[in-house]
């Protein structure tokens, strides 16, 4: 029975995986990425709603006086 000749496996795999990563890189590379929003000042206007406006006080069942 012959044996296989596993001489050449090795810059086989070398060969193939340094193909696949230049592959990926060149695919990757063709993607843009958008850079993120630039900080610009706006004002905002802080609204007053009317519960900040009066002092309001939550009463729990618990609490109340007992009658």
């Amino acid at each position: 029975m012959p044996q296989l000749n596993t001489s050449t496996w090795f810059i086989t795999i070398l060969s193939m995986l340094s193909a696949l990563f230049i592959l990926f890189q060149l695919k990757i590379s063709k993607y843009t990425y958008f850079t993120g929003p630039e900080s610009t000042s706006i004002k905002t206007q802080k609204q007053n709603t009317p519960w900040e406006l009066k002092w309001t006080k939550i009463y729990l069942p618990l609490s109340l006086p007992q009658p």
